[in-house]
């Protein structure tokens, strides 16, 4: 009876070994996958020397960029909740709780397969577009940042957004989850400038502009003797070719607006127009024709004209490269609007 009780004791203890290391494995998988949310310095936190002066890092700022089809946008799964990322250009508007994650995932991919900077002005959020911008609000400070969000996450009950370590430190939340507001600021937001906050010095939009050829030396001659290349956009008439297109692919185009205040920056016009409905057909096929601009596109009035113009571009050199392509893309001569 002895020797019995021995063996079964043995036996049980390597079943229950087994058990323990399977438990442990287990564990180990889900500490590797999506749960990379981490607002607890016990957990993640700082490195041991950040750098000095993060209060002062500039907030993201907005650009035009598309919106990826597929990769991070496609719907997924994380533990046993479903996700359906949000892929067109609307508001959205969040209040819940955010977190932050350091060190831990530093220098890591995100899920946009960019590489995870705990010191930039970036989020994670589960279902916004990426890439996109938004404005976190701390309610309790009134505190703001512009953050660009590049990663998926979090994954806990009742938070909203995972901050990076220097957003989070801007926001004054770097104690733990805390309640946050969150808006995102969309393509017509970038185009006006609109996501900008009153009273800010850079709100400011001059009336001057500057008007450069993009490619003059392409320039044909009916063009280049009727425009004065150097004068106000108010003297400006492009007139655009059509573009082959299918009546498809125009209804799948996005629609028409016009506005009245551009944001500053390099801007490159396509074509000016007498009448509205030219410039909103125009856009649409333009859009259809070559997609990656469709978002870049706005069609602005002023001075009794309908300009369509793609940005805006931080500088002169990426509005020309733009220029360029659609140059040989559209067969037609764009010229740069800087908007100051």
């Amino acid at each position: 009876m002895q020797a019995t009780y021995r063996r079964d004791s043995a036996a049980t203890l390597r079943v229950r070994l087994g058990s323990a290391l399977l438990f442990a494995a287990v564990l180990a998988g889900c500490a590797s996958g999506p749960q990379r949310s981490a607002s607890s310095p016990d957990r993640d936190g700082p490195e041991a020397n950040p750098p000095a002066d993060l209060a002062r890092v500039p907030d993201a700022a907005p650009k035009l960029e598309p919106i990826r089809s597929g990769g991070p946008n496609k719907p997924y799964d994380v533990l046993g909740k479903s996700y359906v990322p949000i892929t067109q250009d609307a508001p959205f508007t969040e209040r819940g709780l955010a977190s932050w994650y350091g060190r831990k995932f530093h220098g890591r991919r995100t899920a946009s397969g960019e590489v995870y900077n705990m010191y930039a002005m970036t989020a994670a959020h589960p279902t916004l577009p990426i890439p996109s911008y938004a404005r976190i609000r701390n309610p309790a400070n009134g505190k703001e940042v512009l953050v660009r969000v590049n990663d998926r996450g979090p994954f806990h009950p009742g938070r909203i957004v995972d901050l990076s370590y220097t957003a989070a430190l801007k926001l004054d939340v770097l104690r733990g989850v805390a309640p946050v507001e969150l808006q995102r600021i969309t393509f017509d937001d970038i185009r006006t400038g609109a996501w900008r906050r009153e009273g800010d010095a850079v709100v400011q939009v001059a009336a001057r502009t500057v008007v450069e050829p993009a490619v003059a030396a392409a320039a044909p001659p009916a063009l280049a003797a009727s425009e004065p290349l150097q004068s106000a956009p108010a003297a400006l008439v492009v007139v655009a070719p059509p573009v082959a297109t299918t009546p498809e692919a125009v209804a799948d185009a996005p629609p028409a607006r016009a506005f009245t205040t551009p944001a500053r920056g390099f801007w490159v016009q396509l074509g000016a127009f007498r009448a509205r409905d030219g410039a909103e057909s125009f856009q649409q096929r333009v859009a259809a024709e070559m997609d990656w601009l469709s978002p870049l596109l706005a069609v602005f009035s002023d001075a009794a004209m309908f300009r369509l113009q793609a940005g805006p571009y931080p500088s002169r050199d990426e509005a020309r490269g733009v220029a360029e392509r659609v140059r040989d893309g559209l067969k037609l001569v764009p010229v740069i609007v800087e908007r100051r």
